[in-house]
């Protein structure tokens, strides 16, 4: 994922000098991420494809407006979720999809080599119960871990209020704690010291 400051350079670069490399880096950071939550709404692979793609349209029609946006990726969640929506709306004769209607996978969690230690059976019970969380919980939790949004962004994006995200993510940790046998009272002893 692009850090902020990368975030408002390629802004700046496809505003001012209408630089189609910066659009194709910001493209290629925010789609997968961006269809995924796209298709969470719509329930279909090419809709989510296109609707993704009318977000990407409008950003470089509007390439100008760019520096005015100050948070770039919640504005392209709210603009996935709105064209989502609104296409739900013109086609369906459907204004609202409730979060618990929302149904989207997981990407597997990537680990680093110090997180390889953990043993394939323990990383399919993670999986597992990712997978059997709510489908409520299951977004939330989706946006913050994988797609990095902080709570106040998701509270705008989905409606809802931080407490809500923080209790959703306590039940997410919860139930993902309890799948693997995780006990946090558990005392767990320190390595021996090298004197």
């Amino acid at each position: 994922m692009l850090a902020i400051e990368e975030i408002k350079d390629l802004q700046k670069r496809i505003a001012v000098a209408d630089d189609q490399n910066a659009f194709g880096q910001l493209y290629v950071a925010f789609m997968p991420k961006l269809f995924q939550f796209a298709q969470s709404i719509i329930k279909s692979k090419e809709l989510a494809e296109e609707i993704v793609s009318d977000v990407f349209l409008k950003i470089w029609q509007n390439r100008a407006n760019l520096s005015n946006i100050d948070n770039f990726r919640l504005y392209l969640y709210i603009s996935t979720k709105n064209t989502a929506f609104n296409y739900l709306s013109r086609h369906f004769r459907r204004e609202v999809v409730s979060l618990d209607e929302m149904s989207l996978s997981l990407s597997s969690i990537s680990y680093n080599p110090e997180q390889m230690l953990i043993t394939s059976e323990v990383i399919n019970r993670i999986n597992n119960a990712i997978a059997m969380l709510p489908p409520r919980c299951k977004v939330i939790f989706k946006l913050v871990k994988e797609d990095g949004l902080k709570y106040n962004e998701i509270a705008d994006l989905l409606n809802i209020s931080v407490k809500t995200i923080d209790s959703q993510m306590a039940i997410a940790v919860k139930k993902i704690g309890n799948a693997i046998n995780f006990d946090l009272k558990k005392e767990v002893k320190p390595p021996p010291r090298d004197l």
